[in-house]
């Protein structure tokens, strides 16, 4: 599918991978965000300069999950967003790629 459509599943709740990336386990959720505000931890109080326990609020962001297993915020690249090798499952599903790996 292309990247609209795989907006619209990521907004749904789906986990969404393309099958043309190098390294497979990798694939990207929605962060809904903290709009009401959540109490930051030392590290993003370090970070931010703001006392550590501040309520601060956050927006939604695209979260990838890394061929190692960690996460980092993620933002498309114009590759990604003109592909059209996407590929979306539930959240509690796995994503499977042709070489029948899953995520």
């Amino acid at each position: 599918m292309d990247f609209s459509a795989a907006l619209i599943d990521l907004k749904q709740g789906m986990k969404i991978t393309r099958d043309g990336w190098n390294a497979s386990g990798q694939y990207v959720v929605l962060q809904h965000g903290y709009p009401d505000g959540v109490a930051i931890n030392a590290n993003t109080a370090n970070a931010t300069g703001i006392p550590e326990g501040t309520v601060c609020a956050f927006r939604p962001y695209l979260v990838l999950r890394t061929a190692d297993g960690s996460f980092v915020p993620w933002a498309p690249t114009v590759s990604d967003v003109l592909a059209d090798d996407w590929l979306a499952a539930s959240p509690d599903g796995d994503i499977v790629w042709q070489d029948g790996t899953t995520a």
